[in-house]
């Protein structure tokens, strides 16, 4: 999943020590960041994107902060920040980057920039209330979260082969279009949330051709993950005839636990209703925003793990987070993936060091029961 620069997270502020203790940063802080020269063309021609920061004070009397680019999105991204002395530092997961800036001596404006990876933009922020804070423009209708209980399909649909540069697989939204790519092995695992060792029946074609699908909802709105799932599950059943049952047989398994010391996962303030964000900005650098923990042990094993994982966290919020690591070549063989060996001065641990460090999670190899699809029947798909 790529991100820009002027994306935006919600930070979780942990006060101490010299002015953050004097001075109090609950409110709104709004900001224009400037785009870079290479920067994709923004709506109506904008060069800077405002920027909002809305801080209050938690239980715990930490403070909370839910940050917005309104010119690009009304949804809001987690992160965690320090204050030392004058200077606030704030991390952001679900970018990969951050914000540094130094607080004014009168407290109503932090001057800093804005990183992510390599790249850094300035950002100042002024503390604004009243007519001074910027309104939200709001979005279409036909943009906003599609209600909870509809069970939408699709009002037209196209599917035709993969174009050469598809590489892997995967599901996205463009706008109102629900895109979706791959084998028909790799439809029903992201639809159906397994691995393909739990799919049984499948002829050797629907592991070899891959496909584009296409498609618009017949319901007003971005379907949230249930739904998105469930408009590929209808698709498949109509133009690819596929009909099965589900069965369950003990397997080799990932376990997925809380590690001791408890998770490092950031809750996310997005709408839980909403769609969750997953995907990789390289091999093995994943993104994660406003995803549960079925849906990080449903990608997982989708792109990543050779076998089933199985969520036994106890989990049920929602959170936005980053994992990076050094992969193996057992790994990201399901997106039809090759990796290299390791290079002999790698930085980053191995994937089950990383999520216990990075994410306060632990992963271990163990045979526990798991779901099986068997196949009763398929077809290749109907024309357009």
């Amino acid at each position: 999943m790529k991100k820009t620069l002027a994306a935006l997270a919600v930070l979780f502020v942990t006060l101490g020590g010299g002015i953050a203790q004097a001075q109090d940063l609950t409110g709104t802080w709004q900001g224009k960041l400037p785009l870079p020269p290479n920067a994709p063309p923004q709506p109506n021609g904008i060069t800077e994107l405002r920027m909002v920061f809305k801080i209050s004070k938690d239980a715990a009397n930490a403070l909370r902060v839910v940050a917005y680019s309104i010119d690009q999105t009304p949804q809001g991204f987690a992160g965690t920040a320090t204050v030392q002395g004058t200077t606030v530092t704030m991390s952001v997961p679900a970018l990969g980057g951050g914000f540094e800036g130094k607080i004014a001596a009168d407290g109503n404006s932090i001057v800093g920039t804005f990183n992510q990876g390599p790249g850094k933009l300035p950002l100042t922020l002024a503390r604004a209330t009243g007519d001074a804070v910027w309104a939200f423009p709001e979005a279409p209708a036909a943009l906003r979260a599609m209600a909870a209980a509809a069970n939408p399909s699709f009002e037209v649909a196209t599917i035709k082969p993969a174009r050469p540069e598809m590489q892997g697989f995967g599901m996205t939204m463009r706008g109102r279009d629900v895109i979706a790519f791959g084998t028909l092995m790799n439809l029903i695992t992201i639809s159906y949330g397994v691995q393909d060792k739990q799919v049984e029946g499948l002829p050797a074609w629907a592991t070899v051709d891959k496909y584009e699908i296409t498609g618009r909802p017949d319901t007003d709105g971005i379907p949230n993950d249930r739904q998105f799932k469930l408009m590929i599950q209808k698709l498949l059943a109509d133009r690819f005839k596929l009909a099965l049952h589900r069965d369950k047989k003990e397997q080799s398994v990932y376990a997925l636990t809380v590690a001791r010391g408890g998770p490092k996962l950031t809750p996310s303030a997005a709408d839980p209703n909403g769609p969750p964000g997953l995907g990789m900005r390289a091999l093995a650098n994943m993104v994660a925003t406003n995803i549960s923990m079925a849906d990080f042990a449903g990608y997982f094993q989708s792109v990543v793990l050779d076998r089933p994982m199985v969520d036994q966290t106890g989990l049920t919020g929602r959170y936005d987070f980053t994992l990076r690591w050094t992969p193996d070549d057992s790994q990201f063989r399901g997106a039809g993936l090759r990796v290299p060996p390791p290079p002999d001065n790698a930085t980053l641990p191995n994937l089950f060091t990383a999520i216990q460090e990075q994410i306060g999670l632990r992963l271990e190899s163990t045979r526990a029961p798991a779901d099986v699809l068997v196949v009763d029947k398929v077809d290749k798909p109907s024309e357009n």
